[in-house]
């Protein structure tokens, strides 16, 4: 990241690392440590409302194994419904990217009716105490979207606009990753105290 005389100009390599022909991008890095916030936070609910940590190892199998097939089906089937359906093998193939936040959100809302069905908890209860942590993981999310320089705003004249280089796109446009992460941010910290 440079900054010019009076925008930053953004070209954050995606790519943490590489291990071999593995790259290890920072979206994915993000991702694990909004997973692992996301424990620690629980893991404290769980703990103020005297509640059993085994209950709390089978809402995360739940809670993940939904999150991580709403993420994918979510992008196969709101994006190019076409060429998935066509080519199913595809929509397996995790690792090529292709991830939508909203196909978690009807992911993690249909898994977690499952887990309350099946362990007696009350699903009300549930989804008073994941609003928490789904706030949490919108800032992770949302600073992976700033270094991968996509979902971001209009064109600006404000000093703090961003011009995303690897894009090709020369205006400075408002960077809303940064707006959202911080009101993620916010609504988190309201929501935990």
């Amino acid at each position: 990241m440079q900054i010019s005389s009076l925008f930053i100009n953004w070209s954050a390599d995606p790519v943490a690392f590489q291990i071999g022909s593995l790259s290890v991008r920072y979206y994915g890095l993000l991702f694990v440590a909004a997973l692992v916030a996301d424990m620690y936070v629980f893991k404290k609910i769980f703990k103020w409302e005297k509640l059993p940590l085994a209950l709390l190892d089978k809402l995360s199998f739940w809670a993940f194994v939904s999150l991580i097939v709403g993420l994918r089906l979510g992008h196969c089937l709101f994006y190019d419904p076409a060429y998935y359906l066509s080519h199913p093998v595809e929509i397996l193939k995790i690792w090529e990217g292709g991830l939508a936040s909203h196909g978690a959100a009807v992911g993690l809302l249909v898994g977690l009716c499952f887990f309350c069905r099946k362990y007696g908890v009350s699903y009300l209860w549930l989804f008073d105490r994941i609003v928490i942590v789904v706030a949490l993981t919108g800032f992770f999310i949302r600073l992976g979207n700033l270094i991968n320089s996509e979902i971001y705003g209009i064109p600006t004249s404000l000093s703090w606009g961003f011009v995303f280089v690897r894009n090709g796109d020369p205006l400075p446009r408002h960077p809303t990753q940064i707006y959202e992460s911080l009101a993620y941010l916010c609504m988190f910290v309201v929501l935990f105290f």
